[in-house]
C-alpha cells in the first residue's frame, strides 16, 4: 500500500464507523402469549417397577411460549401415571405463571426463574409447581436456541457431540413368571445396538433379583453393562443386603434403593458399598442435590427434566456434582435431555429405550436443529388433546 492509498483508507474509516454506529441494535424478544394443551393417551399393556404400575394412565401437558419475533418455544411435561397430573400443571401455567411471564425477555432465563420462584414460593416450588417451572425454562431455552440458530447444547458450551445411552427395558410384566417377555425385550435391545441395559429389581425376593440379573447378563454377553433400579423399594437394612449381592454380580450401578428423602440412608449405603450408587430422579431443584452431594450419598446423580428445574437448574446441578468428582446421568431420554447432557463434562449416560436410528456404537449424536428439539407434532396434539 502506497502513501496515497493509505490516506484514502484512513479517510474512509470515520464514515464506516458512523454507518456501523447507526445500525439498529438487535431486536429484543418479548414473550407475548402462553398456550397449553393437555394430552391423554389410551391405555397400553401394563408394566411395572418395584412399586409403580405403568401403562394404564399416561398423559402430558404441552407448552408453547409465543414471542413478538415470531419464534415459539416448546416444552412438554409427561406423566407415566397419576391421571390428574397434567391438568394440575396446566392450571399452574395458565393461572399463576402466565401473569409473571408475559412481557419477559427470554434472553434472561435466570431472571425468569427468580421471578417464578418469588411468585410461587407460598405453595412451594416442588412437585407439580416444579414441573411447570421446568417446562417454562425448557421452552425459554428453545426460543434462545432458535433465535441464535443453534442447538442448545452448543449455546451452553458443548463438551462433546455424542453420548452413551442405555436401554431402560427390564420391566416387570404380567404373566411372565418364566421371564419370557423380559428376556425378549433385553434381546431386542442388544439387536438395536445398545451396550448397556437397566433392569428393575426389588418387587420380589432376592432370589428373583438374582435370576433377573443373570438372565440379562447372559443375553448381553461380555463387554456390556447391566444397571439395577429398585425404585425406593427397600429400607436401609434390605438395601445393603441386596446391594452386596448386586455388587458381587458385577452390576454397573444400583439405582434409588431408598426413598429420596432418606439422605442419611443413601450416605450410609454409599459408604458401605463399592459399586456406584445412583439416585436423583425424584429430587426437586439444585438444593436437594446439593444436600445429597454434601452427605456423599451418591456416585451418579440423575436429574429428571421435570423435577430438577429445566436447563438452567440442570447446568447448576451438573456443576455442583462435577466440583465434587461425581458422575451424572439423565432420568429419561429424548433430545431435550440430550442437549443438556452434551454440555456437561461429567455426564456418562442418557436413559432411553427402543430403536434409535442415529445410534452408533451405543452412542447418540447431538441434535442438529436449532433450539431444544422439544416440539410436539400437530398430529399428536390433535389425536390426544383432551
Amino acid at each position: 500500500m502506497n502513501r496515497r492509498q493509505l490516506l484514502r483508507t484512513a479517510a474512509a474509516l470515520p464514515a464506516a464507523a458512523a454507518l456501523h454506529a447507526a445500525a439498529p441494535p438487535p431486536k429484543t424478544l418479548k414473550i407475548t402469549a402462553i398456550e397449553t394443551d393437555v394430552l391423554k393417551r389410551p391405555p397400553a399393556t401394563p408394566y411395572y417397577d418395584a412399586i409403580h404400575p405403568f401403562g394404564t394412565e399416561s398423559g402430558s401437558v404441552v407448552l408453547r411460549l409465543r414471542t413478538d419475533g415470531g419464534i415459539t418455544g416448546w416444552a412438554s411435561s409427561s406423566f407415566g401415571m397419576i391421571a390428574g397430573g397434567p391438568s394440575v400443571v396446566q392450571t399452574i401455567l395458565e393461572r399463576e405463571i402466565k401473569p409473571v411471564l408475559i412481557g419477559q425477555d427470554p434472553a434472561f432465563p435466570r431472571r425468569i426463574r427468580a421471578a417464578l420462584w418469588k411468585a410461587l414460593e407460598y405453595q412451594g416450588v416442588g412437585g407439580p409447581t416444579q414441573f411447570a417451572i421446568a417446562a417454562v425454562d425448557i421452552a425459554v431455552w428453545d426460543i434462545l436456541g432458535k433465535s441464535a440458530g443453534l442447538p442448545v447444547y452448543k449455546m451452553l458450551g458443548a463438551f462433546r457431540d455424542r453420548i452413551p445411552v442405555y436401554s431402560m427395558c427390564g420391566w416387570y410384566y404380567d404373566n411372565d413368571a418364566d421371564l419370557g417377555q423380559y428376556r425378549r425385550v433385553i434381546g431386542e435391545a442388544v439387536e438395536q445396538g445398545y451396550h448397556a441395559v437397566k433392569i428393575k429389581v426389588g418387587r420380589d425376593s432376592i432370589d428373583d433379583d438374582v435370576r433377573r440379573v443373570r438372565a440379562a447378563q447372559d443375553i448381553l454377553g461380555k463387554g456390556r453393562r447391566v444397571m439395577v433400579d429398585a425404585n425406593q423399594a427397600f429400607n436401609r437394612n434390605e438395601a445393603l443386603r441386596r446391594g452386596r449381592v448386586y455388587q458381587e454380580m458385577g452390576c454397573f450401578w444400583y439405582e434409588e434403593p431408598l426413598p429420596p428423602q432418606d439422605m442419611e440412608g443413601f450416605a450410609e449405603l454409599a459408604q458401605q458399598l463399592d459399586m456406584r450408587i445412583a439416585t436423583g430422579e425424584n429430587l426437586n431443584t439444585k438444593y436437594a442435590f446439593a444436600d445429597l452431594i454434601a452427605r456423599r450419598g451418591a456416585d451418579v446423580v440423575q436429574p429428571d427434566n421435570r423435577r430438577a428445574g429445566g436447563v438452567t437448574e440442570w447446568m447448576e446441578i451438573a456443576a455442583i456434582a462435577d466440583a465434587n468428582g461425581l458422575e451424572l446421568a439423565s432420568h429419561g431420554g429424548g433430545e431435550t435431555n440430550l442437549n443438556m447432557l452434551l454440555a456437561m463434562p461429567n455426564a456418562i449416560y442418557m436413559e432411553t429405550g427402543g430403536p434409535q436410528k442415529s445410534m452408533k456404537d451405543g452412542e447418540l449424536p447431538g441434535p442438529r436443529e436449532p433450539g431444544m428439539s422439544s416440539e410436539v407434532s400437530e398430529e399428536e396434539i390433535r389425536r390426544y388433546r383432551v
